[in-house]
C-alpha cells in the first residue's frame, strides 16, 4: 500500500509525473484529486499515495479516456469501498513490464527510448524532453532512468563506437540525461531513515551516470546519500567518511585503469573498519577483478545493487577475501612504474620515422603505459586484451591500417625489453603477441 504520509513538494511530483504545474491544479480545482496536504507556509505537501493516484490518472488518459471520465472511475470505485491503487505498483522496478504490455504501441518504454534517441541524434531538446516527461508520466521514475536513460546512452555510445553517432551527438545526449538525474535527484524528498551512504567516483573515473542514478534510487529509498561525483581521490573519500561518520562507500568504475584506483581507495577505506560496495562495467567484462578488491560486489544491474546495499546496511553480506598478486607481477609493476618515463621516451624516438601524427602517438603511449600499469596492479596483463580489442575495431571504424597498431606494439615492447628486461618478462610476452597479431 502506498503512503499517505506527506513527503513531497510540487517540483517533485511534477518530475516524477511529467505533468505540467498548471494541469495538476486544474484537476485539483475542478475534480478535486489529488488532495495534498499544505504546509504551514500554505505549500502544497503530496504523498506517494497522491502521486500514484496521478499516474493512475494519467494511465486512464493514455488509454484514451478524458480526464473526466478518469476521474469518475476513479470515484466509481472508491463509492464501491474499493481503492483504485489496490495491486497497483507503479512505483516499483517489476511495474514496468506489465505496463509496456498494456501501453498503446508508441508508449512502450522501448518506443519511448527510440524516439528519445532520435531526438538527441536530430540535436533536438525540446522533442527528448517530450519523450521522457511522456515516459515519466507512465512509468515509474526507476524503470525510466534504466530502460529509456541508460539503455539510450549506451546505444547511442554504440553508434558512436561503431562510427555511425559523432561525439557531439553522444555529449548532447549525455547532457540531457544528466540534467534529468539531477533535477530527481534535487527534488528527492528528505531522507527518512538513519543510515548514511557516500557515492562517487575512484580517482581517474569521469563517467557519472551510473553512480548518479544510484544515488537517486537509493535517496528515493529513504537513505542519507550524500553524492560526491567524478574523479575523487582516495583521501577525500577517507575525509568525508570520517566527518559524515557514513555507513556506506559505493565506488563505481567503468575502465580498468579506475578499477585500479577504486581497489587503491578500497584498500585506503579498510583501515577505517568501513564497508565498501563497488560496481561498474569493466566488473561485467572482467569477473576476476573482484578477487583483488577489498569489499562487497553490488551487482551487474542497478536494480538488485540496490537490493544488495540493503542487505549491506543490515549486516547480512559478508566481504570475500582478497587475493595478493603473484611476486613476478609485484616486481614487473615495480619496475614499469620505476621507468616508464624512461621507457615511453624510447617509444617516441623508435616510432618518430613511421610518421605517425605526434598528439595520437602520445595519447595512445599514454592510455596503453595506463592499463599496462592497472592490468599488473591485478595480477593479469590478459586484462589488457580487451581494451586493445576494443581499439582496434575503433581504429578499423575509422579506416586506420592494422600495421599501424602492430608497429607501436612492437616499438613498446623493445622499448621495456631496454629499460627493465627480465623483470618485464609479464609484459614482454603480453606485447610480443599483439605485435603478432595482424
Amino acid at each position: 500500500m502506498f503512503s499517505k504520509s506527506p513527503a513531497f513538494n510540487l517540483k517533485a511530483v511534477l518530475l516524477e509525473t511529467g505533468l505540467a504545474a498548471d494541469t495538476l491544479r486544474a484537476w485539483e480545482r475542478r475534480y478535486g484529486l489529488p488532495t495534498p496536504n499544505r504546509s504551514a507556509g500554505g505549500h502544497r505537501l503530496y504523498s506517494q499515495y497522491d502521486i500514484e493516484t496521478i499516474k493512475w490518472l494519467i494511465a486512464r488518459q493514455a488509454e484514451g479516456l478524458s480526464i473526466s471520465r478518469a476521474v469518475e472511475m476513479w470515484n466509481e470505485h472508491i463509492a464501491s469501498g474499493l481503492d483504485p491503487l489496490a495491486g497497483y505498483t507503479s512505483s516499483s522496478f517489476s511495474s514496468a513490464q506489465a505496463a509496456s504490455a498494456n501501453a498503446a504501441p508508441d508508449t512502450t518504454l522501448d518506443m519511448i527510448r527510440a524516439q528519445w534517441i532520435t531526438a538527441c541524434m536530430n540535436y533536438s531538446e525540446a522533442n527528448a524532453e517530450q519523450a521522457l516527461n511522456k515516459a515519466f508520466s507512465i512509468f515509474p521514475v526507476e524503470s525510466v532512468c534504466m530502460e529509456v536513460l541508460q539503455k539510450g546512452m549506451s546505444e547511442i555510445g554504440g553508434l558512436w563506437y561503431e562510427n555511425r553517432a559523432t561525439v557531439q551527438q553522444e555529449h548532447f545526449a549525455s547532457g540531457l540525461a544528466m540534467r534529468r538525474l539531477d533535477a530527481l535527484l534535487s527534488a528527492s524528498p528528505t531522507p527518512t531513515r538513519p543510515q548514511t551512504v557516500l557515492i562517487g567516483c575512484p580517482p581517474g573515473e569521469w563517467h557519472t551516470f551510473t553512480p548518479l542514478m544510484l544515488s537517486l534510487f537509493l535517496r528515493r529509498r529513504g537513505l542519507n546519500v550524500i553524492y560526491l561525483g567524478a574523479n575523487v581521490p582516495a583521501e577525500r573519500f577517507e575525509e568525508t567518511v570520517s566527518k559524515t561518520k557514513a555507513n556506506l562507500v559505493i565506488l563505481v568504475a567503468q575502465s580498468l585503469t579506475s578499477a585500479a584506483t577504486l581497489q587503491t581507495t578500497a584498500f585506503t577505506l579498510l583501515g577505517l573498519n568501513i564497508p565498501v560496495g563497488y560496481g561498474g562495467r569493466i566488473f561485467v567484462m572482467r569477473d576476476s577483478l573482484k578477487d583483488y578488491i577489498p569489499g562487497h560486489y553490488l551487482s551487474n544491474a542497478v536494480d538488485s545493487s540496490i537490493e544488495q546495499v540493503e542487505k549491506i546496511l543490515k549486516g547480512k553480506d559478508k566481504a570475500k577475501e582478497t587475493k595478493v598478486v603473484s611476486q613476478e607481477y609485484s616486481a614487473a609493476l615495480h619496475a614499469f612504474t620505476s621507468r616508464r618515463a624512461h621507457i615511453e621516451s624510447t617509444i617516441r624516438e623508435m616510432i618518430q620515422p613511421l610518421s605517425v601524427d605526434p598528439e595520437h602517438l602520445n595519447t595512445g603511449i599514454h592510455f596503453l603505459g595506463d592499463i599496462i600499469t592497472a592490468a599488473l596492479q591485478f595480477g593479469d596483463m590478459e586484462h589488457v586484451s580487451d581494451e586493445v580489442e576494443w581499439l582496434k575495431v575503433l581504429l578499423q571504424s575509422h579506416q586506420r591500417p592494422a600495421q599501424e597498431l602492430s608497429d607501436f606494439m612492437n616499438g613498446y615492447f623493445h622499448a621495456v625489453d631496454k629499460h627493465i628486461n627480465g623483470s618485464g618478462t609479464p609484459i614482454k610476452a603480453w606485447l610480443r603477441v599483439q605485435a603478432n597479431q595482424k
